[in-house]
């Protein structure tokens, strides 16, 4: 019996060291002199985990992480980082410097799996940028029919690349590379379908930054869907003055809250469409309440006057942090809800002529 729990005991004592080890990454990079970065993203700032001075050729970074994540590595004063799975083992890097995304990756499951999935969205991604080369020169040569055949075909393999990767999340709900590719998918997804993809995942993953902050975004992102009422908020008009979201739409039978910004081009692109909704429609109780997340207010102000946008507009100059985008989960413009009087949640991201044909059907 004794014996027993001296084996137990001496189990117990591996298990824990082997639990506190961390990573060594020996980095062997042909034309790499100086020093070998290794940094992660948080809060979309570039976090330093450490650097090592490359000797005879090789550089080895150690650290430690809680749960294999994606850093990126890179050589100080070279462009270029590559992407790196970093799991709590010894890995190897090889490659060139002038090519790190060749770069070969010993040692860690997870980025084996990331790069075997990776490289065939790379090779769909050639595909559809010769077919979208051609499709211009085709239009360009007059023959509009064939380029938007050949369009067509592009936005089915460009789509494939979002299917191959949720498919790789259903068929491997406890790869930590899981994470990485659903915050590559996630924008396209409909809440419900995004709740239960993340819902399905191992309870392991539970400690992912990525999970733990997409959790919060879903949580979030149910305040704001359709049928929920809007939240409410304050902010400044250009001349300073606070406008109150709820004072606006209850004047309306329905009201687009549009985020956009100046130098958003898609935005830019929309406006002559949102412009064209809102004259045919201001007269029978529709109209648009701007949210800018601009920075820049004279570049703000002079869009607004370009683009003949002549309704009410607030911003707080805040960029990607402007507190109206905040609350609603907006992390991609153009975005838009369609509000009725009473504050209810009617629709989200309608544009082009859908939103037109929304909006008329809204006010029959």
């Amino acid at each position: 019996m004794k014996k027993v729990l001296i084996l137990i005991a001496v189990v117990g004592l591996f298990a824990c060291s082997q639990k506190d080890k961390g990573f060594e990454i020996t980095v062997n990079l042909i034309g790499a002199n100086g020093q070998v970065l290794l940094e992660k993203i948080e809060s979309s700032q570039w976090i330093p985990v450490d650097t090592a001075t490359i000797v005879d050729g090789t550089a080895v970074l150690k650290g430690k992480v809680v749960v294999p994540e994606d850093h990126y590595l890179s050589v100080v004063g070279q462009q270029g980082k590559m992407i790196l799975f970093v799991e709590n083992t010894a890995m190897k890097v090889t490659g060139d410097v002038s090519n790190l995304e060749l770069a070969v990756v010993e040692g860690s499951q997870t980025h084996q799996e990331y790069h075997q999935v990776n490289t065939r969205i790379q090779e769909i991604g050639d595909e559809y940028m010769a077919l979208y080369r051609e499709a211009r020169e085709t239009a360009a040569a007059g023959d509009d029919v064939k380029a938007a055949e050949l369009m067509q075909q592009v936005e089915i393999l460009f789509e494939s690349t979002n299917d191959l990767q949720a498919d790789f999340i259903k068929n491997n709900p406890a790869s930590f590379a899981a994470p990485y590719f659903l915050s590559r998918v996630q924008y396209g997804m409909e809440l419900n379908d995004l709740d239960n993809l993340v819902g399905s995942l191992d309870p392991k993953l539970n400690e992912v930054p990525t999970i733990i902050a997409l959790k919060e975004r879903i949580e979030k992102l149910k305040t704001v869907a359709e049928g929920q009422i809007a939240p409410d908020f304050t902010m400044n008009d250009p001349a300073g003055n606070p406008v109150r979201f709820s004072d606006v739409y209850k004047q309306n039978e329905y009201t687009l809250l549009d985020f956009w910004a100046a130098w958003c081009g898609p935005c830019r692109a929309e406006n002559p469409n949102v412009v064209a909704v809102y004259n045919e429609f201001k007269d029978k109780g529709f109209s648009v309440f701007g949210v800018s997340l601009d920075r820049d207010r004279d570049a703000w102000l002079k869009a607004v006057e370009d683009d003949h946008l002549t309704w009410m507009h607030v911003s707080d100059l805040a960029y990607w942090n402007n507190a109206a985008a905040q609350l609603y989960a907006v992390n991609s413009i153009p975005a838009s809800l369609i509000i009725d009087k009473n504050g209810k949640i009617i629709a989200k991201d309608k544009r082009g002529e859908d939103l037109r044909e929304t909006i008329a059907t809204l006010l029959k």
